[in-house]
């Protein structure tokens, strides 16, 4: 049954539904006449009567009724949440039957206000887009807002983008900062919550109104007298996802934050709940635990991985140590020092002429290939904004680089490959490394596929077939790669590291996801004396990442003190001390860091893992 397209006004609608009519004809008199009888035939005594009212521009209480109730014929008239109608626009991805089942108890039973509580690595933000998408192929939203730790966002948006096809605008793009006011503006937004509660910001933030707002680690919104915690309370929603592994860290208190944040009123005030639900004396201790877990089944929904059977792989990292040659050691050393020499640590802008993101690209193309390297030092060398004397730096670096013969990383690479039996992803950052090291593997007689991210959809979806049939190595960079599953291959190795560890997490994502049912195992190709080997260092030794479950790494760099990118961090430190003993201290002090921060997560887990466990039992 077809639904009338919604018209201005109800007058509008009797005349257009008349004007159907081939046997009316245009006279006025006629006209109305017909109105009449089709305001008899199709609506009740009532409604016929408003109708009348409102043609002849007679007020009336009931018009809002009236509207309502076409609104709610309309809505009988759709299919309804039973029937999940995002399944058929998602790409890339088959949602589980857990996820399914969640997506649907939010729309029928939470009305869209829901705590996301799945255990790390179950795919919330997977959900949280189903929800999403339901609510956008129904017309019920239009304007969605995410907000996340800043080193989420460009996830999330990559994200939406391949699994949803959405076009998220971010809060650091062009784009939006070039709008008088973008967050009215744009109607699907993701930013830093960090920025968003700023006063420069906050204003604005909150005179929009939005109809779904996600927010991501909500576990940031625990303590209700915060900036983040005020804004996202003030907020003009329809509809709101909370989404965190961890609710509570010290006390039950924070989950009735939490729980506030999306429905007031649900646990009564703060002094009642704690009276009701908090034994005296230990904020951690449940009593009337029945009727807790009645409210909180009413705004929380918590999927364990024992229940669900996601992922029961797991990981084995390797790092594959390599010696530089003489002259590839040489390059390194005089490289760093002409970037040492340009960057300023802590500086937000350039300060001595030359980018800083420039400068931080060339070191890490360093420890890539000369290759990489050699292209942004030939741009260098002729961009004539830069003075004389930096031009001819990167002229003399960019012959040194030319020079060199032997590519150690490469031969190990070679030789790593005769041991594995199997298919491998070959990761790199650059796309010169990567014509490279197809060239080498060709050469020596290996069926390869690969994936950059010139090629267009078709290009890439033949490589994959090509890989997932024949060819036993794909070299591919990581925009390559985006939004491909490729969980039939188990073997993966990073041939260069990207200082950016959630961007190591997505390159393991490719292969280490729902739907892997082997082992996985990384090799990490590490140069003696480059940033990439403190930087191995301190996330495998330190605090064991490539044993960690998916998403676990998010929350432990989450909780380090300094709320700034890793990659930032790191090159303050490698561009500060170029005394080797004074640069191992600096980095050992991240290292501590880094582990301390591993260890709350593990114990603030352990706490919601038993709070909730008793909470929320599988009924």
């Amino acid at each position: 049954m077809a639904v009338t397209k919604a018209v201005a006004s109800p007058k509008e609608f009797v005349v257009s539904e008349v004007e159907k009519d081939p046997e009316v004809e245009k006279d006025p008199v006629e006209a109305q006449e017909a109105a009449a009888n089709f305001r008899v035939k199709f609506f009740s005594a009532q409604d016929a009567l408003v109708l009348e009212k409102m043609e002849t521009g007679t007020p009336t209480a009931s018009y809002n009724d009236l509207l309502l109730r076409r609104q709610a014929l309309q809505l009988s008239l759709s299919r309804g949440f039973d029937t999940l109608l995002s399944l058929a626009a998602v790409r890339g991805v088959q949602p589980l039957e857990y996820q399914q089942q969640t997506v649907s108890h939010v729309l029928r039973n939470l009305r869209g206000r829901v705590l996301l509580c799945d255990e790390v690595g179950l795919g919330k933000t997977v959900e949280a887009g189903l929800i999403m998408m339901e609510y956008l192929l129904r017309g019920l939203v239009r304007k969605v807002l995410i907000l996340t730790p800043p080193t989420l966002v460009e996830q999330w948006q990559e994200e939406m983008r391949t699994k949803f096809n959405l076009d998220f605008v971010t809060y650091d793009s062009a784009a939006f900062k070039a709008a008088p006011n973008p967050w009215t503006a744009f109607s699907h937004i993701i930013a830093s919550l960090d920025t968003a509660k700023r006063e420069a910001h906050s204003q604005q933030v909150l005179e929009a109104e939005y109809d779904l707002v996600i927010v991501d680690e909500a576990h940031h919104l625990k303590n209700n007298r915060t900036k983040a915690y005020q804004l996202v309370s003030h907020l003009k929603k329809k509809y709101i996802l909370l989404l965190t592994a961890t609710p509570v860290e010290n006390d039950l208190g924070e989950l009735f934050n939490l729980i506030t944040l999306l429905l007031p009123g649900q646990l009564e005030t703060a002094a009642s709940f704690k009276r009701k639900y908090i034994s005296r004396g230990d904020p951690l201790k449940v009593k009337n635990v029945a009727d807790l877990k009645r409210l909180m089944r009413e705004v929380m929904v918590r999927n364990r991985r024992s229940e669900t059977g996601a992922i029961s792989s797991r990981r084995r990292a390797e790092v594959i140590e390599v010696n530089l040659s003489a002259a590839e050691k040489a390059f390194y050393q005089r490289l760093t020092t002409f970037v040492r020499g340009y960057y300023t640590p802590g500086a937000s802008s350039p300060t001595t002429g030359v980018n800083r993101f420039v400068l931080k690209m060339l070191q890490r193309e360093a420890g890539s290939s000369p290759e990489a390297v050699l292209s942004t030092l030939s741009k260098m060398a002729l961009n004539l904004d830069h003075p004389a004397p930096l031009r001819n730096v990167c002229n003399t670096l960019a012959a040194q680089a030319g020079e060199i013969k032997e590519r150690s990383k490469a031969t190990a690479l070679m030789r790593l490959l005769e041991k594995i039996d199997d298919q491998v992803i070959l990761f790199t950052g650059f796309r010169e490394t990567q014509q490279s090291l197809a060239a080498l593997l060709r050469e020596h007689g290996l069926q390869i596929a690969e994936l950059h991210g010139n090629m267009r959809r078709l290009e890439k979806e033949e490589q994959v077939r090509l890989f997932m049939n024949e060819a036993k190595v794909l070299v591919t960079t990581e925009t390559g790669s985006e939004g491909r599953n490729l969980q039939f291959c188990r073997n993966l190795i990073n041939y260069d590291l990207p200082w950016n560890p959630m961007r190591i997490e997505q390159r393991i994502g490719r292969i280490h996801r729902l739907g892997q049912t082997r082992n996985v195992y990384i090799y990490n190709l590490s140069a003696a004396g480059t940033v990439e080997s403190y930087i191995l260092e301190l996330l495998d030794a330190k605090i064991n990442m490539f044993q960690l479950v998916v998403g676990e790494l998010d929350m432990i760099l989450g909780n380090l003190k300094e709320k700034r990118e890793f990659e930032d961090i790191i090159m303050d430190i490698w561009s500060s001390y170029a005394d080797e003993q004074e640069l191992e201290r600096q980095m050992d002090h991240l290292g501590e860091e880094l582990m301390a921060a591993r260890d709350h997560y593990q114990a603030v887990k352990e706490l919601d893992d038993r709070l909730l466990g008793e909470l929320l039992p599988n009924e």
